[in-house]
């Protein structure tokens, strides 16, 4: 469980993101919800440690994130930024491996369990078979379940993603989505992510964190989202709910959610 107390976060003169107190869940997948600079990225930033709040505590199992140590910390939570590191030259295993540094002895020897990992990594990703190919030449969606891969043999239990699905077409959006969802409810993955997609908030999430000019606007189990007015007030403009027209047996929510504008 995450947990933020009195988090406040000044830039240039102006508060962007101030939270009184908030949980969050890290067994669940939860999707952080909100307009373009309403504070996602800041708190998924403080979630995963990239920087700390500039008054307040953020804490992880009841243990403050600033007093743990970079290798201890990405043994707890692995995080993937919105704009990827350079992967120029490299395989999809090399990739992949770079997950296991956090768990190198002092030494820096690897261990079969090393290699165990980086392999059952690429196979629950579905990336094995690209395992020699190099990064930059796969396609988006084969690219960004190779860095989920390197994320699962990272082994922490808390993975967090900002914006993994922005420069993705709709087929590979909903595919990395399904990949998360299974994930968290098969492998116990706790998962934390940015979307800007309502749609697929509605579909996968199970828990959702809403935010509206820095303050959270919505706390809770997703279902309780699916509410026009709400959903309404949160964008600030028109919106429908309407039923789901397909399969929704890996749906939270049976709802579909129409920008009336």
């Amino acid at each position: 469980m995450f947990t933020l107390s009195g988090v406040e976060m000044v830039r240039g003169g102006r508060t962007i993101l101030a939270i009184d107190q908030l949980c969050i869940p890290t067994n669940e997948l939860t999707v952080v919800l909100g307009h373009n600079g309403s504070g996602k990225s800041t708190l998924v930033s403080l979630l995963s440690g990239q920087q700390a709040p500039d008054s307040g505590t953020v804490q992880l199992d009841a243990v403050s994130l600033a007093s743990l140590g970079s290798k201890t910390l990405a043994k707890k939570v692995a995080f993937l930024p919105q704009k990827l590191p350079a992967s120029a030259g490299l395989t999809v295993r090399e990739l992949v491996r770079l997950g296991r540094f956090p768990w190198r002895g002092a030494l820096g020897f690897w261990r079969q369990q090393d290699n165990d990992m980086i392999a059952a990594a690429m196979e629950k990703t579905g990336v094995a078979a690209f395992a020699d190919s190099y990064v930059d030449e796969l396609s988006g969606g084969e690219r960004q379940r190779a860095w989920v891969a390197m994320l699962l043999a990272q082994e922490s239990p808390v993975l967090i993603l900002d914006e993994p699905t922005s420069a993705l077409d709709v087929q590979h959006q909903y595919q990395l989505m399904a990949l998360l969802a299974e994930l968290n409810q098969q492998q116990g993955c706790g998962i934390i992510v940015i979307l800007h997609d309502l749609n697929l908030a509605l579909r996968y999430a199970t828990h959702i964190v809403a935010l509206k000019q820095g303050r959270i606007a919505f706390d809770g189990p997703a279902a309780g989202l699916a509410d026009e007015q709400r959903l309404s007030e949160l964008y600030q403009t028109p919106i429908r709910l309407i039923d789901h027209p397909g399969d929704t047996d890996q749906a939270t929510t049976n709802k579909v959610a129409i920008v009336c504008a």
